[in-house]
């Protein structure tokens, strides 16, 4: 089970998002609670919600983007339409939200079943809802109404680990990062946090005890690179760098590299690829997590980086840019579901689109699934989200 919190917004918008889902019968309106003030409508449409929403916001005009928009998925088939709502409900209540207006729309669309939320964050008495700690919050509450314990999840993730063969400490921590837990060493310890909250600690001497039992596969090494000579033909191999976007559409730091290439590794054979760089220069080296036999090898040792990335570049990737028609597109995603990604704003689109410039987001945890198998979820967290400026290793 996860949980996104979504793009904000000054408007409502994700209110017509998920109205036209239910419109093309691809989800289904199963709950709205606190507009009694549109009980005397004979029938309610999508623009009354968005008013009475839009009125309540206004009686804050400190708070910038009033629109709160919230996504908890299952694996799968594993939660119905009926589990989710009241979790949903539970959740709200939890985050703060029990007493607001909100809607909860199921999408019944895609390989996992999930739920989406639209709130205000500004209650009827015009104080805005605590957004403090909201990514934290947000997995504390789902993980304690699942009955999932965060340290426990912390301690399988590091024996998980321990479990891949690596050559080095510092190849150990890559898969640690890769998980999205930060990592600091304070004595002869790792202190292993997620959300700067401390929730595991390894001890150096097991690291080291691992690396003098590990051995790689010479079959496994020649079988890659086989499999990197076959896909690079196929597939554009120009490396181009993730940046980091502030609000107001300027770019930060580069966060780390990327090419099709290594996506679509990825996503076929399970591979995930760290490329080192310092201070914002074209990466010198790369390493490659095998997540599908729990190896991690230096890049060297299957394909000289020289070979496996032609040509490096420090132009933005163009999935991440506006195209001329003034509607920011990525490859088979619809128009309506643009309220989702993270892109840059556009000139003279006002309102409508404030929301793209910063994402806020739970973080990436692993629960043994993976929503890249949605269709209209994909751009949160599935393949495309190696785009969207989430922080890796990169340096090490």
């Amino acid at each position: 089970m996860i949980v996104k919190i979504l793009q904000k917004s000054k408007t409502f918008s994700a209110v017509r998002y998920n109205t036209n889902k239910v419109e093309k019968d691809k989800g289904e309106l199963l709950k709205v609670s606190g507009f009694e003030a549109l009980s005397g409508f004979s029938e309610l449409k999508p623009q009354d919600y968005i008013n009475y929403l839009s009125s309540v916001a206004a009686l804050n005009k400190k708070v910038v983007y009033p629109q709160f928009h919230a996504m908890i998925s299952s694996k799968g088939r594993a939660a119905d339409k009926q589990s989710l709502l009241l979790l949903a409900e539970k959740w709200l209540s939890g985050m703060g939200y029990g007493n607001q207006p909100y809607m909860l729309i199921f999408h019944k669309d895609t390989d996992n079943n999930h739920i989406h939320i639209v709130s205000s964050r500004v209650d009827l008495k015009g104080n805005k809802i605590s957004d403090a700690f909201e990514k934290i919050r947000a997995y504390r509450v789902l993980n304690r109404l699942i009955g999932q314990d965060e340290k426990q999840l912390a301690a399988e993730a590091v024996t998980k680990a321990l479990q891949y063969k690596f050559s080095t400490a510092a190849q150990y921590l890559m898969i640690l990062e890769a998980k999205g837990y930060s990592v600091k060493l304070v004595g002869d310890a790792y202190n292993v946090s997620k959300f700067g909250e401390l929730v595991a600690q390894i001890d150096i001497s097991k690291i080291q005890n691992s690396l003098a039992a590990m051995g790689f596969s010479g079959e496994r090494k020649l079988q890659l690179r086989k499999i990197f000579e076959k896909y690079k033909p196929l597939t554009d191999t120009k490396m181009f760098p993730v940046v980091e976007k502030h609000s107001g559409g300027a770019q930060g730091k580069i966060l780390r590299y990327s090419s099709d290439l290594s996506e679509r590794l990825s996503s076929d054979f399970g591979l995930e690829f760290v490329f080192h760089f310092n201070d914002g220069k074209s990466p010198y080296g790369y390493t490659i997590l095998d997540h599908a036999r729990k190896n991690v090898f230096k890049g060297g040792e299957i394909m000289a980086l020289a070979k496996f990335a032609e040509v490096l570049s420090t132009v933005p990737h163009q999935s991440l840019l506006p195209l001329e028609s003034g509607v920011p597109m990525r490859p088979g995603h619809f128009p309506e579901e643009n309220m989702l990604l993270e892109i840059l704003p556009l000139s003279g689109s006002g309102d409508l689109y404030s929301e793209f410039a910063e994402g806020s987001d739970a973080g990436d945890f692993s629960f043994g699934f993976d929503i890249a198998d949605d269709i209209d979820d994909e751009q949160i967290n599935g393949r495309n989200r190696r785009r969207q400026g989430k922080a890796r290793t990169n340096t090490r």
